[in-house]
C-alpha cells in the first residue's frame, strides 16, 4: 500500500487526519482513534445533507467521496479514513488513482478481523455494500474455508440518525434482519456499516450470546496507526486529547443534538458546502452488482 503513496506531496506529522461518513456513523471510528492515538489531531466531515448513501448508485457514491476529499485537501490532512462502508467498498479504489493522499478503508481490516473469530459470518451491511460483495470478496478470499451470509438493512441509518436507538420498532426491524442470520447459526457478525456498533445493544438481545461481534473502527485504526508508523507520519508530541473540528453538509445544529449522546458533550459543528469536481466516473470503472438480495451465501 505505501508503494501507492511515493508520490504523495510532502506531509508532516502535526497535520490532522480526515475522517469523514454520511452521518453519525462514523464517530465510532472517531471514537477508537482518539482511544488509540490521543495526540493526533482529527477533522470529521458529515454529509448529512445527503444521508443515507447506502441505497445509491456507485457513480453517485464516487462522486461524493470525490467532492470530499477534494474539501479534505483544503483542510491539509495528512491522511483520510473513510469511516463509511458503501464508500470504501464502492469508491476507494477509484479515488486512490485520482488523489495524492494516504487514506484508509474499512472492509479489509474488518475481513482479516472477522476469520480469526469464526468461520459461519454474517454481514450486515446498506444494499450498496451487500450488492458490491466486498465483504463476501474480501473474507473468503482470505480464508477461502469460511461461509458468508449477508443481509442488506437499509432502515437502520435513517433510525439511528433520527435518534430511535431505543424505540420497539428499531428492536422489531433488527431482529427481522437478523434472523435469516440466526437461522443460518452465524458464529461471527460483521457490523459493516460504521451506524451499526450504535445499535449493539439491540443486536445482542436478539443473537445468540456465542456469537462474537466485529466493529471495523477497531481494526481500520490499527491499521490507521501502521500506516502512520511506515509512512512517519505520526504525531509524537506530549498533548493529550486533541483538538477535533466537526464539519457537516446539512443541519450543523441537528448533528450536534444527535452526536452528543456517544461524545459525551455537544460539539461545535460548523457547515461547509461542497464544490463540484472536475472528476468523471467511467462506466468500466464501476463494480458489477447482482440484483439486491438480503441474504447471501
Amino acid at each position: 500500500m505505501v508503494s501507492n503513496w511515493q508520490r504523495v506531496r510532502s506531509y508532516t506529522n502535526q497535520q490532522p487526519i480526515g475522517i469523514f461518513d454520511s452521518g453519525v456513523g462514523g464517530l465510532t471510528v472517531l471514537q477508537e482513534l482518539k482511544r488509540q492515538l490521543p495526540n493526533e489531531k482529527i477533522v470529521y466531515f458529515a454529509d448529512t445533507a445527503r444521508v443515507p448513501w447506502g441505497s445509491r448508485p456507485q457513480s453517485e457514491i464516487i462522486e461524493f467521496v470525490q467532492q470530499i476529499l477534494s474539501w479534505m485537501q483544503t483542510q491539509q490532512v495528512k491522511m483520510v479514513v473513510m469511516a463509511c462502508n458503501t464508500s470504501s467498498a464502492l469508491a476507494i479504489e477509484t479515488v486512490r488513482s485520482q488523489f495524492d493522499l494516504p487514506m484508509i478503508g474499512l472492509i479489509l481490516p474488518a475481513a482479516k478481523a472477522a476469520i480469526k473469530y469464526g468461520q459461519r459470518i454474517g454481514v450486515i451491511a446498506t444494499t450498496a455494500t451487500v450488492n458490491s460483495m466486498a465483504y463476501v470478496n474480501a473474507i473468503t478470499e482470505t480464508h477461502k474455508q469460511s461461509q458468508v451470509w449477508q443481509v442488506a438493512c437499509p432502515e437502520f441509518v435513517p433510525l439511528i440518525e433520527a435518534d430511535r436507538i431505543h424505540d420497539p420498532y428499531t428492536y422489531e426491524i433488527a431482529k427481522n434482519y437478523l434472523t435469516p442470520l440466526i437461522e443460518a447459526e452465524i458464529d461471527t457478525l460483521v457490523m459493516g456499516c460504521t451506524h451499526y456498533p450504535h445499535l449493539l445493544e439491540v443486536f445482542k438481545q436478539i443473537l445468540p450470546p456465542y456469537v462474537k461481534f466485529i466493529d471495523p473502527a477497531k481494526y481500520v485504526v490499527k491499521a490507521v496507526n501502521q500506516e502512520l508508523d511506515i509512512l512517519g507520519l505520526r504525531d509524537r508530541s506530549s498533548r493529550k486529547n486533541a483538538v477535533t473540528k466537526f464539519y457537516v453538509s446539512g443541519d450543523a445544529e441537528q448533528f450536534a443534538e444527535v452526536s452528543s449522546r456517544w461524545l459525551g458533550n455537544k460539539p461545535l459543528v460548523q457547515n461547509v458546502e461542497l464544490l463540484p469536481t472536475p472528476f468523471t466516473v467511467e462506466e468500466s470503472s464501476l463494480i458489477e452488482t447482482a440484483e439486491p438480495v438480503e441474504l447471501l451465501s
